[in-house]
């Protein structure tokens, strides 16, 4: 909840980002205590490996889109005890992520705490997964061009697919 704060403040103060790459913004936002995985790591992953992909947008922004196989966990709704119910091997591989990795980070160190030592963290997100061509799905289970982006600020970073913000 701390850096969702830190990034909204960030909104207000300074109208976008001055950073310059990917790379720069999760610096400033990430304490990298959660590993990342790359998108190209996950999709090979995808096609030879049972892994758990969660999602930590909202709702409104799951619908939209995202990841194929993914499961919706919500970020300010997220709960720890409802996925230990669910994944009961403290082992299995999980990937979470969010938009560009920041809000993922947060759900991914929460996992930990719960007690799972496989999560990692994708990095850049679902933004990045759609930049490098990687097919997102919408509530129907459909391939969709549209990304959520939380925000017209935030929308700078997706460089492939149609816009999406309210």
């Amino acid at each position: 909840m701390k850096k969702l704060l830190i990034l909204l403040l960030s909104f207000c103060s300074f109208q976008g980002f001055s950073q310059k790459t990917l790379n720069e913004l999760l610096e400033l936002y990430n304490t990298r205590s959660v590993s990342y995985i790359s998108v190209e790591e996950l999709r090979m992953l995808q096609t030879n490996q049972n892994v758990t992909i969660l999602d930590s947008r909202e709702m409104e922004e799951f619908e939209v889109s995202h990841i194929g196989g993914a499961k919706f966990i919500g970020f300010n709704t997220f709960s720890s005890e409802a996925i230990s119910a669910e994944i009961t091997d403290k082992n299995a591989p999980i990937i979470v992520y969010c938009s560009l990795g920041i809000r993922s980070e947060e759900i991914g160190e929460k996992l930990q705490k719960a007690g799972y030592s496989n999560v990692k963290n994708l990095y850049g997100g679902i933004f990045e997964w759609k930049n490098k061509s990687y097919p997102v799905l919408n509530s129907k289970a459909k391939e969709t061009d549209s990304i959520h982006t939380f925000s017209k600020a935030w929308s700078k970073w997706l460089t492939k697919g149609i816009k999406v913000y309210q």
